[in-house]
């Protein structure tokens, strides 16, 4: 059965108050927006509510359009584990990975026909002819024909992608192009993305964005921070209530402790190193630990590995046994530099209550990395920028769009774990320059990662598709 996510309005006005007279063009797209979608639904689906920045940019965006007046719906689709092993295979493939398991056979092909002919047919009775449905990332590609079939205007949009094509890419194209053809528009994240042998016509390309009054994103005072770490075992004062603001906007509390592995805790005034992740191979947090504690600057530094409980994301199995190389590969270290390594996996059951975790261990850092091997955007990056902190990257995917390589922080070959330390070390070594590069990056994200921004792009990207078609309930239509 198909999961429907509830969806609270907010307010779009309270970005009024960081775009100041910019604001006027939201303002004209909003008033656009319900004149144009008037009597239509838009459906949102893909396979995860936690865990991943699909899921975290739906949050809060489909708030926002809720709260500009549009009818807008979140369904996650129902599968089996072995679906979700199935669409990871994909997902890597499609970053340019195959792991030497080559493509798909005809069992997995099967499995992954029926549970996207399943969810299908149970949409198809809700989705009604005018209907706007997007379907996010591999997981779905097999939802599109259907949808077409139910008179919706589809669009197919795919948060990953990679620099340079190379055969299991090309694989993983040719499995699904057939799938995702009949849609009226593929929504990519980067030009770069764009698969070959589609119709150029019919893409598109938007970034994705934050929202900068998410737990996640809203400003903490440092009292707060402080509680939190505390509240979670970071650190050893305890004792406040750590108080944070949900999504909605209600007053709420971190209860929750975090599962830490750690010889002690975090020392205060210490400079701090950050990942925050998915426990994933392809964010390989193994090669920031080794880059870190080979490379990595001050003897007094830390480093923060951060990620969900392993079991926390329903559609990633892969990442306990990630997890269990980073524990291994900690517990190999000796024992004054294992003493600088904390292993930190946040609970998963109260969403907004992880996100003011994440908010608060990133404000705590001196310095985000995010050595990704492959990464369709990477919006940990945004996060860390709108907070003011600077970025070590890998030179990938989107990242490259996000980091500007010495004005918001650096930009390094992900396979290069000397580079990657030597950089971080520098800026945990030197605070002058840090918080120069991490005012840099704030203002990088006022300009171009907010949430108002991509509201935007995709009214005018519906424009266009919805241009010749008839309004629900026109004679036209009948």
């Amino acid at each position: 059965m198909l999961t429907h996510i509830p969806i609270s309005p907010l307010p779009p006005e309270r970005f009024r108050e960081v775009l100041g007279p910019e604001y006027a063009e939201v303002e004209e797209a909003i008033i656009r927006a319900r004149s144009l979608l008037a009597g239509r639904a838009i459906w949102h689906i893909n396979s995860t509510a936690a865990g991943g920045g699909v899921a975290e940019l739906l949050h809060s965006l489909l708030a926002y359009a809720r709260g500009a007046g549009v009818d807008v719906r979140w369904s996650v689709m129902a599968g089996e584990a072995r679906f979700f092993e199935v669409t990871k295979r994909l997902h890597n493939q499609l970053h340019g990975l195959d792991g030497g398991e080559g493509g798909l056979d005809a069992s997995e092909l099967a499995v992954y026909r029926d549970v996207a002919d399943r969810n299908a047919e149970e949409l198809a009775e809700l989705v009604r002819p005018g209907d706007v449905v997007y379907l996010h990332d591999p997981q779905t590609a097999g939802l599109v024909e259907r949808m077409v079939e139910a008179g919706a205007i589809v669009i197919w949009r795919c948060h990953i992608g990679g620099d340079h094509p190379n055969e299991t890419m090309r694989g993983a194209w040719s499995l699904l192009r057939p799938l995702i053809e009949p849609a009226h528009s593929y929504v990519f994240s980067r030009p770069e993305y764009i698969w070959e042998g589609l119709d150029s016509r019919k893409a598109a390309v938007i970034t994705p964005s934050i929202d900068a009054f998410s737990p996640k994103n809203e400003d903490l005072p440092p009292a707060t921070v402080t509680a939190i770490l505390d509240r979670i075992g970071l650190t050893p004062n305890g004792g406040e209530p750590a108080i944070f603001r949900r999504l909605d906007g209600t007053v709420a509390r971190v209860d929750r402790r975090a599962r830490i592995e750690q010889d002690g805790p975090l020392p205060p005034n210490v400079p701090v190193l950050t990942q925050v992740s998915r426990w994933d191979g392809l964010k390989d947090p193994v090669g920031v630990l080794r880059g870190f504690v080979e490379y990595g600057g001050p003897d007094e530094a830390h480093l923060l590995l951060v990620g969900p409980v392993a079991d926390g994301v329903s559609d990633d199995p892969e990442g306990a046994a990630v997890f269990q190389a980073v524990r291994e590969a900690r517990l190999r270290l000796d024992a004054r530099a294992r003493a600088r390594v904390h292993l930190v996996s946040l609970p998963m059951d109260d969403i907004d209550e992880n996100a003011a975790m994440v908010n608060a261990i990133q404000r705590r850092s001196t310095v985000i990395a995010q050595k990704s091997l492959a990464e369709g955007f990477g919006l940990t990056a945004t996060e860390a920028m709108w907070k003011s902190r600077p970025v070590v990257a890998g030179a990938v995917g989107g990242l490259n769009e996000q980091v500007v390589d010495g004005l918001t922080g650096r930009l390094v070959d992900p396979t290069d774990l000397e580079a990657f330390g030597r950089a971080a070390g520098e800026l945990l070594g030197d605070p002058s320059l840090a918080a120069k590069m991490g005012a840099a990056g704030r203002e990088r994200v006022r300009e171009k990662f907010l949430g108002t921004r991509h509201l935007m792009d995709y009214v005018r990207l519906l424009a266009a598709l919805l241009a010749e078609q008839p309004a629900p309930g026109s004679a036209a239509e009948t």
